[in-house]
């Protein structure tokens, strides 16, 4: 469940808690730039462990003017001060990049990050942004696990999205590298704009012979809201 900038933190945890008390298994976004103080930091692992959430996924999030902590990372380190009650924690991942964050600074998050989920005794993940590259996610992901990446990976590729809203959001999001493969690739593209939707299976198709040596466990994929479409697709894909 994502943790908008515009509705704050809050409102993920109250939609959470409606879920979780109709029996369902709730991963809630944590967004670090979202949080005023470390007194909501406490608060917020204390709601973790009073409605039982095992899992949550970290991110830095989009808020514009950040309170007590600009990043992932240095919100993680305050949150695991407090008993939180959580046995698994996503943080996010860039095979195509960050248009706000450098290069350097990115890859050195991700491996602090992943050293202080060791040293918090906690399991971990990372789910990566949509990508539409797969040679570029190998590339990517071959790099990270040489110089010693070890968490597992939940892909993020886009869903059976209406075309307009992929490129439109998939620009806003910062994945241009990927939209420009899209743009050279002329089969993906000519499929892209022969459909009403973006269909996913090429992508899965190209991954699928390296997901267990990457270490891929996982697909997080982004619906925009248009859940229906890309549930059918993904129903397709599992009985084809």
């Amino acid at each position: 469940m994502t943790a908008s900038a515009a509705k704050g933190q809050d409102a993920t945890l109250e939609l959470a808690e409606r879920l979780i008390d109709r029996g369902h298994h709730v991963i809630p976004h944590f967004s670090a730039r979202l949080m005023r103080d470390r007194g909501q930091v406490e608060d917020l692992a204390g709601w973790a462990k009073d409605n039982e959430v095992a899992t949550a996924f970290v991110i830095g999030g989009d808020a514009s003017e950040p309170g007590a902590y600009p990043d992932a990372l240095s919100f993680m380190r305050d949150l695991f001060e407090h008993a939180h009650g959580l046995n698994t924690v996503g943080v996010a991942a860039y095979p195509d990049g960050h248009p706000l964050i450098s290069e350097d600074v990115r890859r050195h998050a991700l491996f602090a990050k992943q050293d202080l989920l060791a040293e918090a005794g906690l399991r971990g993940y990372c789910s990566t942004q949509m990508c539409f590259d797969p040679a570029r996610i190998i590339a990517w992901l071959k790099a990270e696990r040489a110089d010693g990446l070890t968490l597992p990976v939940h892909l993020g590729i886009p869903g059976a999205v209406e075309r307009t809203k992929l490129l439109t959001i998939g620009a806003r999001l910062g994945v241009g590298q990927s939209l420009r493969y899209l743009r050279k690739n002329r089969r993906s593209m000519a499929k892209l704009l022969g459909s009403s939707a973006h269909d996913p299976s090429d992508l899965v198709d190209a991954l699928s012979s390296q997901l267990v040596s990457l270490g891929i466990v996982g697909l997080h994929i982004f619906t925009f809201n248009q859940v229906e479409a890309t549930a059918a697709w993904q129903q397709a894909l599992l009985h084809s």
